[in-house]
């Protein structure tokens, strides 16, 4: 059996598969979130810890656990974590969400040359969320606790060094810190001797980086015990949420997109090359298959649309019904959906705006659609720049957002494409015990392929597809023009 575990924003979740993808177990534990008006997002790694072991105990509650011979675990992207020379945690992990260190973002960006200069030398372009900013922020903000810092990890980094006692990093979820080089996968000491004034205590603190064909060990006789796991149980390198999602929906060859609609909306395809953007609003990320994954994110999905049901008194079991009752463009109401900042197009103090208000169309339902379309058309024009205007013809479609069969055909209407539901909901959780899987034969057994593998275990559900209409695509067509007019209005210098 395999263990895949996905510490997210909102929970952790654990899946407990067979080797041909067969659910056997699951469980899940809800997180808290410190939020701040500065624009804050923390949570304390020891939760983290505690929900991770819930999770995977009620995986585990009608199996035996010692029969589970990998796991890997896959983690929200950016966190930043900060241990001591004693290995404690020295404050709470600073969030992917986190805008408060917009700031030093841009600090970041124009004291090496602006972003033109950033891609050139690095590669990439640091948006506010990336875990390089949080470290100036800390040495601005909080000395003492910057002073403090021998180590450097990210979330499923952490956990994985709870998990082993091992500290390592692996290319996907490095890629998002800002102080990797996707080219040549290594880590970047000129960035963080800019922030430490070249006294190289960022980069010793930096874990060694590993490949997704090494595993970062084996779990701790305590932790085994703890969890009813074996002390020959495998942990592979996991990787960043993203990057398990691609690899749990089929995305490990070219010509596939993935779509996730959770508290924000990513998208991303496999490509065997890197995928480079000198805008920056494309981060071009290794994935954590062996290739890369080229990929979008917007802060601002589901947290939105549920948002603004709660605000009219409405749930979920009403999105139906609201999008049935609209038209594509919601009879001109725009929603541009930056409640938390956003990240593409980059405006970390960006605040919700609602446009295009008239008498005849300021609706509850008109407001639901408004929603949705603006998270929507947000991540499409995401995937456009992916794409580079090339037609895609397939999209698998994870995250709660999913649930939706009008969301769904919304997508596929406003997008050409046809829209697919993996079988499998937890994409990450699957991804992990994938990466295991794949770990474990190259260990052990007749190595298999990521695409060998992914063709076993992951399956779509045929009664949740949606194909496009395309008497819709002119009207989805306006609306989105209209989304952008809005937008440029709006932020006329973005």
């Amino acid at each position: 059996m395999y263990l895949g575990i996905d510490c997210g924003t909102q929970g952790t979740k654990a899946l407990l598969i067979d080797a041909n993808g067969a659910t056997i177990g699951s469980g899940y534990a809800p997180h808290e979130l410190t939020e701040r008006e500065s624009g804050a997002r923390e949570q304390d790694p020891a939760w983290w810890v505690e929900a991770l072991r819930t999770s995977v105990r009620q995986a585990l509650a009608k199996s035996d656990g010692t029969a589970v011979v990998a796991l890997g675990v896959s983690g929200q992207q950016h966190g930043l974590v900060i241990l001591d020379e004693n290995l404690e945690v020295i404050r709470p992990a600073k969030l992917w969400c986190d805008t408060e260190t917009a700031p030093q973002n841009q600090q970041l960006v124009d004291v090496l040359g602006g972003k033109q200069a950033w891609f050139e030398r690095f590669g990439i372009v640091p948006l506010t969320g990336y875990t390089v900013s949080k470290l100036l922020w800390l040495k601005q903000n909080e000395p003492a606790s910057f002073a403090r810092i021998r180590h450097i990890l990210l979330p499923h980094e952490y956990l994985n060094f709870w998990l082993t006692g091992r500290m390592c990093a692996e290319f996907g979820d490095a890629s998002g810190t800002a102080f990797f080089d996707v080219r040549t996968r290594t880590w970047m000491r000129e960035v963080l001797d800019t922030i430490d004034g070249g006294t190289g205590q960022l980069f010793a603190a930096l874990p060694p980086l590993i490949t997704v064909d090494e595993a970062v060990g084996t779990v701790r006789p305590e932790v085994a015990a703890d969890l009813g796991l074996s002390t020959s149980c495998v942990v592979s390198c996991g990787g960043g949420d993203n990057m398990m999602g691609a690899i749990g929906t089929g995305n490990v060859r070219e010509g596939v997109v993935t779509l996730s609609l959770g508290t924000s909306s990513t998208v991303y395809s496999f490509h065997s090359a890197p995928v480079l953007d000198p805008t920056g609003n494309v981060a071009p990320f290794c994935s954590s298959s062996g290739g890369w994954l080229p990929l979008v994110c917007t802060m601002n999905a589901t947290n939105v649309v549920t948002q603004t049901l709660h605000t009219l008194g409405r749930t979920v079991l009403d999105i139906e019904a609201a999008l049935a009752a609209t038209e594509p463009g919601a009879g001109g109401l725009v929603f541009l959906p930056f409640l938390n900042g956003e990240r593409t197009p980059d405006l970390p103090n960006a605040r919700g705006t609602l446009t295009g208000i008239s008498p005849n169309n300021f609706t509850p339902d008109n407001l639901i659609r408004a929603a949705i379309e603006g998270v929507s058309f947000g991540i499409l024009n995401g995937l456009d720049l992916i794409q580079n205007g090339a037609p895609v013809d397939r999209m698998l479609v994870i995250g709660g957002g999913s649930r939706s069969a009008a969301w769904r055909q919304l997508l596929a209407d406003a997008s050409g494409a046809t829209v697919e539901v993996p079988m499998q909901e937890e994409a990450g959780c699957l991804g992990a015990a994938i990466q295991a899987m794949y770990l474990y034969s190259r260990e052990t057994t007749t190595p298999e392929s990521f695409a060998e593998i992914a063709g076993r275990c992951v399956a779509v559900e045929p009664s949740r597809s949606a194909a496009p209409n395309s008497a819709l695509r002119t009207a989805y067509r306006r609306a989105r023009d209209q989304y952008e007019s809005s937008l440029n209005a709006a932020y006329p210098n973005r």
